[in-house]
C-alpha cells in the first residue's frame, strides 16, 4: 500500500534507527497545515484505517506529531477513530482513569526507571496496541524508549543459544509481590484490592484464577502472586515470522518483590540476565516526547519502558485488544 499522500506526509524524528529496512517510529505529520486541526486527523485516520494498521504491522510504531491534540477527550477520538476494542489494564502500576479509554500512564516516581515490557505480557490476554498521548512534555529525560522484540531474541540466539533453548523448552514462572492497600511511592505500588477491583480476598483469589494467576498471602495482607509456565518468546501472525522476546525476565528476575525462573525451579543464570539487558538496551529506540504527540505502539512487536524525567510530565494511555 502507497504513502497516503494527501492526508499524511512522511517526517522524521531525532533517534529514529532503520531496522530491517524500516523506519521505527514511523513520523507521520499533516500534509497541509489545515490538517493539523484534531477533526481534520480523525477523519483521515477514519479514512485510512487499513492502511494506517498495515503501516503499523510493518514499522511497530508510528509517531503522529505536528497536530493539535491537546487533552484526553481529543486523545479519546483519536482512539475511537479505529474501532478497536478496549482492554482492561491489568498489572502492579499505579494509574488513574482520565475520560472514557484514556488513563493516566504510570504513575509511579518519575525519578524513576521503568524498565522495559511488552504491556500484560504475562496475562491469558493482552492488547495488540498501545497509544500513548504526550499532554505535557517533561522538561528533560522522561522518553519512552521501545524496542524491537525481534532483535532480542536474535542477538540471544547468537550468544546464548544453549540457555535460550532450555528456557523456552521448560517455560518461565513469575512471582510478584503486591502490598494490600496503593502505595503511589512504588512503581509497582498498586495493591491487590485495586488490581482485583474488590477488598473480598475470596473474589479476589476466583479473580486471579481466572486470568491465570495463583494467589499466597502474606502475613501483613499483601499477596504473593504466581504465573506460570509461560513460554520465553512467541510468533504472531502478520510479522515476518519474527521470534518476540515475549517474557519479563530482566524485569522480575532477582527483585526484591519480583523472581523468574524456570518453570522446573532451576535458577536462570544472572549473567545471561544481565547481558540480556544490556542486549535490550542498545537496540532501543527513543525519541523527545513534544505536546501532542501520539504514538502507536504494536504491543505484540515492542517492549517499552520509560526514562527518568523532571516534572511535569503528563503521558496518558489507551490499550485496545
Amino acid at each position: 500500500m502507497e504513502m497516503a499522500s494527501t492526508e499524511f506526509k512522511i517526517g522524521e524524528c531525532k533517534g529514529q534507527k532503520l531496522v530491517d529496512g524500516e523506519q521505527m517510529p514511523l513520523v507521520l505529520n499533516p500534509a497541509e497545515p489545515h490538517q493539523r486541526r484534531l477533526s481534520s486527523l480523525v477523519e483521515a485516520l477514519e479514512a485510512n484505517k487499513e492502511w494506517f494498521e498495515e503501516k503499523l504491522l510493518r514499522h511497530s510504531a508510528i509517531l503522529l506529531r505536528g497536530y493539535d491534540v491537546c487533552d484526553a477527550e481529543g486523545f479519546n477520538e483519536i482512539v475511537d477513530a479505529f474501532g478497536w476494542d478496549d482492554i482492561r489494564y491489568v498489572g502492579p502500576a499505579p494509574r488513574t482513569h482520565i475520560h472514557k479509554r484514556i488513563w493516566t500512564a504510570n504513575e509511579g516516581p518519575l525519578s524513576e526507571f521503568i524498565y522495559y515490557h511488552h504491556e500484560m505480557v504475562l496475562m491469558k490476554e493482552f492488547p495488540t496496541k498501545v497509544i500513548l498521548f504526550c499532554e505535557v512534555p517533561p522538561p528533560e529525560g522522561g522518553e519512552t524508549p521501545f524496542v524491537p522484540s525481534f532483535r532480542v531474541t536474535e542477538r540471544m540466539l547468537e550468544e546464548y543459544p544453549e540457555n535460550v533453548e532450555e528456557m523456552e523448552e521448560k517455560g518461565l514462572t513469575y512471582t510478584f509481590s503486591a502490598p494490600s492497600k496503593n502505595d503511589t511511592d512504588s512503581m509497582r505500588g498498586r495493591g491487590w484490592q485495586d488490581a482485583f477491583g474488590t477488598s473480598d480476598p475470596i473474589e479476589a483469589e476466583k479473580r486471579a484464577k481466572a486470568i491465570g494467576m495463583e494467589m499466597e498471602w502474606l502475613p501483613d495482607g499483601g499477596v504473593k502472586t504466581i504465573l506460570g509456565p509461560r513460554t520465553l518468546t512467541r510468533v504472531f501472525p502478520k510479522r515476518k515470522g519474527r521470534r518476540m522476546w515475549f517474557n519479563t525476565v530482566v524485569g522480575m528476575h532477582g527483585k526484591e518483590i519480583s523472581s523468574a525462573e524456570m518453570a522446573d525451579g532451576s535458577e536462570i543464570p544472572a549473567d545471561v540476565v544481565k547481558r540480556c539487558g544490556e542486549i535490550i538496551e542498545e537496540e532501543s529506540i527513543q525519541f523527545k516526547w513534544e505536546k501532542g504527540d501520539v504514538l502507536f505502539l504494536d504491543n505484540l512487536a515492542t517492549l517499552h519502558g520509560r526514562r527518568p524525567s523532571l516534572p511535569p510530565r503528563k503521558v496518558l494511555v489507551a490499550t485496545c485488544k
